[in-house]
């Protein structure tokens, strides 16, 4: 979780509470350690957020203090609407809990008059034909991307043939109908795309690979004009 993300947290956590709440449960709920919420706490006393309480006692967020509302227009308000559904059907859980996780945030941070434009929007948005991956997890096939680890998968081509693979991991790219993983494929010597729910087995390696500054991920974009079927 970002630090910013986790200030955020903090805070909507002591709004709503009716007692002070002790640094053990605020970090058992956001599942961090004390010593962090500690460090955040004093963080956000030092910018001037009234929050009351000491170690060992429980904070408090004094009464009458709001977080500025967020102003949005018309249509941004629908573009997040519309932004979240469409997020529910990638087959994804953790892409999927962090949409309800944002339009919670931003249903609660949102001026009152503008919370049903967003909590009862008239938006349909169909669920697809995506099957769900079951050999893998999404969420860590992201990370892998974020922090450059190469990833060993066990894929099943569309002729039903396995094969085992170590991949540098570059990008995912979500369609109606199939979720991508976009790949440098070390057996291949080539860029490769597989699709998710075909991959068998995966697990994240410690070795890490190099992007060459940026270049590999140019590269990858310099293909999608080009055929990205899966094998």
């Amino acid at each position: 979780m970002r630090r910013a993300d986790r200030l955020f947290d903090i805070l909507q956590t002591l709004r709503v509470a009716v007692k002070p709440m002790t640094a053990a449960t605020i970090a058992e709920r956001l599942e961090v350690t004390v010593c962090t919420v500690y460090r955040d706490i004093a963080t956000l006393q030092a910018r001037r957020i009234p929050i009351e309480g000491a170690a060992g006692i429980g904070y408090l967020l004094r009464r009458g203090f709001d977080l500025p509302p967020l102003m949005f227009t018309a249509d941004e308000i629908d573009a997040i609407a519309v932004g979240a559904r469409l997020v529910r059907r990638l087959r994804d859980p953790g892409l999927q809990k962090a949409a309800n996780s944002v339009l919670n945030k931003v249903t609660t941070a949102l001026p009152g008059a503008l919370r049903g434009g967003l909590m009862a929007a008239p938006f349909f948005v169909s669920d697809g034909d995506a099957e769900t991956p079951k050999g893998v997890d999404l969420s860590e096939l992201r990370r892998a991307i974020r922090e450059t680890r190469k990833v060993r998968i066990t894929y099943c081509d569309v002729h039903g043939q396995r094969s085992d693979r170590t991949v540098w991991p570059v990008a995912m790219a979500y369609y109606v109908d199939v979720t991508l993983l976009g790949a440098w494929c070390e057996l291949r010597s080539g860029f490769r795309h597989f699709r998710v729910e075909r991959i068998m087995t995966s697990a994240i390696l410690d070795d890490r690979f190099s992007t060459d500054g940026g270049k590999l991920m140019e590269r990858w974009f310099a293909l999608q004009g080009r055929q990205t079927s899966a094998p």
